[in-house]
C-alpha cells in the first residue's frame, strides 16, 4: 500500500474498527455475522453503495464513495434541501425493494431492550427519572405492528454521502434487515428535525411524524449506555441526550 498516505482511524472500539488508507476503507469486525449482513445487503440494495474490493475475515475492504456526508449528529447540516430530498428518494427506493431474507428485531424484542436500557439509565442516575419516563412513554408508541420493509437499520446522516444534489453512496450496512420504514427516516433526521420536511418531500406518502418522534426517543434511550461504555464521553454531552430533552 505504498504511496497511499497515512492510516486514518475512522472508528475504533472493542467490537469493531474502521481504518481508511487513501481511497480504501478496511473494516475489522469481531462478529463476522455483521459483515455477512453488510456484504449481502449491499449486493441487494437498489442504491449506490461502496464497492467490495476483497474480504479476508475479519477484514472487509471497501472503496470510498464520492462526495461528502449529508451531515453529522450534533452539528448543523450544510447540505442543501435538494440533497436531503435526494436522500429521501434513495431511502424510498430501498424501502420499495424486495425484502432481505433475514428478519429484524420485532416490536417485542425492542420493547424488552427499551425496558432494560431505561432501567439502567435510572438505576445509575445517568438521566433524570422524569426525562426517561416521558421519553419512554413516547418511544413505546413506535412499537406497534408494522409492514416490514428493507431497512438500512443505521441510517445516520454520516452514512449518506452526496455530491451536490445527488446521493453518491450509502455506507455501513451491518444493521440492515426487515423492519419499520419509519425507523430509517427517524435515524436519518435524528437531531435535525428541522430537515424532516426536506427528506419527506421526495420520500412520498406514509410518513407519520408522531411515530418519527417516537423512534427518535427510542433510538436515543437505547443508545446512551452503549456510547458511554465504548468511550464516547460523558452522557450529558451526547447529542442523543439533547434530543431527549427537546422532545415534547
Amino acid at each position: 500500500m505504498a504511496g497511499m498516505g497515512e492510516v486514518e482511524v475512522v472508528v475504533a472500539h472493542s467490537e469493531r474498527a474502521t481504518l481508511r488508507v487513501g481511497d480504501v476503507f478496511l473494516k475489522i469486525d469481531a462478529d463476522q455475522a455483521r459483515t455477512d449482513v453488510e456484504v449481502d445487503a449491499m449486493a441487494m440494495a437498489p442504491v449506490p453503495t461502496p464497492e467490495i474490493l476483497w474480504r479476508k475475515p475479519p477484514v472487509l475492504a471497501l472503496t470510498a464513495v464520492g462526495g461528502t456526508a449529508l451531515g453529522h449528529l450534533g452539528e448543523p447540516s450544510t447540505a442543501s434541501p435538494a440533497a436531503r430530498a435526494a436522500a429521501g428518494a434513495a431511502v424510498r427506493a430501498l424501502h420499495d425493494a424486495p425484502l432481505p431474507p433475514w428478519p429484524g428485531r420485532s416490536p417485542g424484542e425492542l420493547a424488552s431492550r427499551l425496558d432494560g436500557e431505561c432501567g439502567w439509565l435510572v438505576a445509575n442516575n445517568v438521566l433524570p427519572t422524569d426525562l426517561v419516563r416521558r421519553n419512554r412513554q413516547l418511544a413505546e408508541t413506535a412499537l406497534r405492528p408494522w409492514t416490514p420493509t428493507f431497512i438500512h437499520g443505521d441510517l445516520q446522516v454520516d452514512h449518506v454521502f452526496v455530491d451536490g444534489d445527488e446521493v453518491t453512496g450509502i455506507v455501513d450496512w451491518s444493521e440492515a434487515a426487515q423492519g419499520d420504514a419509519l425507523f430509517d427516516i427517524a435515524i436519518l433526521t435524528l437531531g435535525h428535525k428541522e430537515h424532516l420536511g426536506d427528506v419527506v418531500a421526495c420520500y412520498g406518502t406514509g410518513v407519520d411524524r408522531d411515530l418519527i418522534r417516537a423512534w427518535w426517543s427510542l433510538r436515543c434511550l437505547t443508545n446512551i449506555r452503549w456510547l458511554a461504555e465504548h468511550g464516547y464521553g460523558s452522557p450529558e454531552e451526547f447529542p442523543e441526550v439533547a434530543v431527549l430533552r427537546s422532545q415534547p
